[in-house]
């Protein structure tokens, strides 16, 4: 069971932390819970009550009509919004929601919807990347229990491991040649997999390498391959020699490739200094446009 602090509830859902307290004194709602200590904390429970009540309070509902409803009510209500495709924000509260939940189900129905509606690489670039990066902080600073995290990602990766498979690869003659990986100790893998989708999609040629791969193991790869580009997403690995040692290392070690970088711990980074082989990507945009210009 997961304990929030006030702050931690406003960060998830929304809603301000004076207006938590309103709420608590006027409408009994939230009820957060005290510890031995008599300090206030909120728990699971607490949270999917107040993801719901925020989404429909944000339609216009007051919240003297949603504090009279039932549990059940409000979650029916709840889920007749989150069909709502066109409102992104009502589609992130409801993803938070699926996965407190560990609702598969309810973040089908918001994939396969928005998927249908607008495309994948819309999907992934408008709602799921957002949910993320906003999932990611969290987890980051201990306000969401990892394995809630670990859930939604594995859902969203099968996703889009199901779509790649679906994909009539046509190469075109211009085609460029890829080779995706991630480094020993790299686990966060949708960003790179989203890159494969979207450069398969425009014709060019991939090798993915997946995970957690040692540079020994690459470089046979790259040498007989004869890749034009290689590219990995770097998100969350230690390194004792930092980010700029490493952007310098790869450059020495393969200086007939382009290296494509993306990743938290190098998007939008001005004090990186890059060598002249070394391309950071630092939105979806940028990949897109590298992609469609090749």
């Amino acid at each position: 069971m997961n304990h929030f602090s006030i702050k931690d509830i406003e960060n998830l859902t929304g809603i301000k932390s004076h207006t938590l307290r309103i709420w608590e004194q006027r409408y009994g709602i939230p009820s957060p819970k005290r510890t031995e200590t008599n300090i206030r904390y909120y728990d699971d429970e607490d949270l999917k009550l107040l993801l719901n009540v925020s989404m429909l309070n944000k339609q216009g509902h007051k919240i003297s009509q949603l504090t009279s409803l039932s549990k059940t009510e409000l979650e029916n209500m709840a889920l007749t919004y989150s069909e709502d495709v066109e409102d992104a924000g009502i589609q992130l509260d409801s993803m938070l929601a699926a996965m407190f939940n560990l609702d598969e189900n309810a973040f089908e129905k918001i994939l396969s919807s928005h998927v249908l509606k607008f495309g994948l690489e819309y999907t992934m670039a408008h709602l799921f990347f957002p949910f993320l990066k906003r999932i990611g902080v969290l987890w980051q600073t201990g306000q969401v229990n990892p394995a809630f995290e670990h859930f939604m990602s594995n859902l969203i990766r099968q996703k889009l491991i199901v779509a790649i498979d679906a994909q009539v690869h046509t190469v075109k003659p211009e085609s460029k040649k890829f080779v995706l990986f991630l480094p020993e100790g790299e686990m966060h893998e949708i960003g790179l997999l989203f890159a494969n989708f979207v450069l398969r999609a425009r014709g060019h040629q991939t090798i993915y390498l997946g995970q957690n791969l040692p540079y020994t193991d690459l470089d046979s790869v790259i040498g007989q391959y004869k890749a034009n580009y290689v590219m990995t997403v770097l998100t969350s690995i230690p390194l004792k020699s930092g980010i700029q040692d490493l952007i310098n290392s790869l450059a020495t070690r393969y200086p007939e490739q382009t290296m494509l970088l993306t990743g938290m711990q190098v998007a939008n980074q001005i004090t990186l200094k890059l060598p002249a082989n070394v391309k950071v990507l630092n939105s979806i945009d940028d990949l897109t446009i590298l992609a469609e210009s090749n």
